[in-house]
């Protein structure tokens, strides 16, 4: 299966284990010496609108994804 950068964009990203619902992919972590990828980030929650920041990224090893889906990428804790 093939994807692009900009596709995975429009993936949300949920664990295997319990169901959480971690976000869509809003970045990727990449070796250039490699090419290969090492981590998809999802951006943190806004809180309170975002007048108060948001969470943490959430950051996910690409060792911890399993599954790419229509329009889902399922992953390990």
């Amino acid at each position: 299966m093939e994807t692009r950068i900009a596709e995975l964009r429009y993936k949300e990203v949920i664990s295997v284990e319990d169901g959480t619902r971690y976000g869509y992919v809003g970045d990727m972590e990449v070796d250039l010496g490699s090419g290969q990828v090492r981590s998809l980030i999802v951006p943190g929650k806004r809180r309170f609108f975002g007048l108060l920041g948001r969470e943490e990224d959430k950051i996910i090893p690409w060792t911890a994804v399993k599954r790419f889906g229509e329009d889902i990428i399922l992953v390990e804790k």
